[in-house]
């Protein structure tokens, strides 16, 4: 199976372009998309009846680097507090206390971290895993994702038989898809550009 995505600048583009992939034969089944802003994907699932793209789990990535994270924390709010501590010489009584309370900070840190990571890595926001399994290289999946992140909309034409994906690009490329170059940092939300 053949995958093509592609990058639109506005959502309304991207309708457009599912649109016309659905009057060119593809299937709805085969077509996907994603973006950032809620309200614009609920409206373009509504208009066209092509169901948004769920990205793949974050998985245990998502919990070492919440983890990773929350030690960082701990560590920025304890260590200074502990570096007073030992350099005051009235309080250095208490340094020692604070080298428990920079452990503490760096255990619970990690903890919350964790747990925090693995809600965030549940959420199936990962376009990058799920491009990756599209065939998309690492590099190009991250930009995409990045562009994602940019307020872009990303649409997916599957081809089942792997002979239509030449189609599929032209008729994204009709309806506005812009290069993955020229992607990165220009989108913004449907609700900044609106004004709302």
């Amino acid at each position: 199976m053949e995958s093509v995505v592609a990058l639109f600048r506005e959502p309304t583009q991207a309708q457009q372009a599912l649109e016309a992939l659905k009057t060119g034969g593809f299937q709805r089944d085969h077509l996907g998309f994603a973006l950032s802003d809620v309200v614009a994907e609920n409206d373009i699932a509504q208009a066209t009846g092509v169901s948004p793209e769920a990205g793949a789990p974050g998985g245990t990535g998502s919990v070492i680097k919440g983890a990773v994270m929350g030690v960082v924390g701990g560590l920025l709010m304890t260590v200074p507090i502990w570096a007073l501590l030992a350099l005051v010489p009235a309080t250095r009584v208490y340094a020692e206390g604070g080298v428990l309370g920079v452990l503490f900070g760096v255990i619970g840190g990690a903890a919350l971290g964790g747990l925090f990571g693995a809600l965030a890595g549940s959420d199936h926001g990962d376009y990058v895993k799920l491009l990756r399994t599209m065939g998309v290289p690492a590099a190009q999946a991250e930009r995409f994702q990045a562009a994602l992140h940019g307020g872009h909309t990303m649409v997916i034409a599957r081809d089942p038989s792997g002979t239509r994906g030449d189609e599929a690009l032209s008729l994204m490329r009709r309806h506005g898809a812009v290069r993955l170059e020229d992607a990165l940092g220009s989108g913004q939300m449907q609700s900044e550009r609106t004004g709302h």
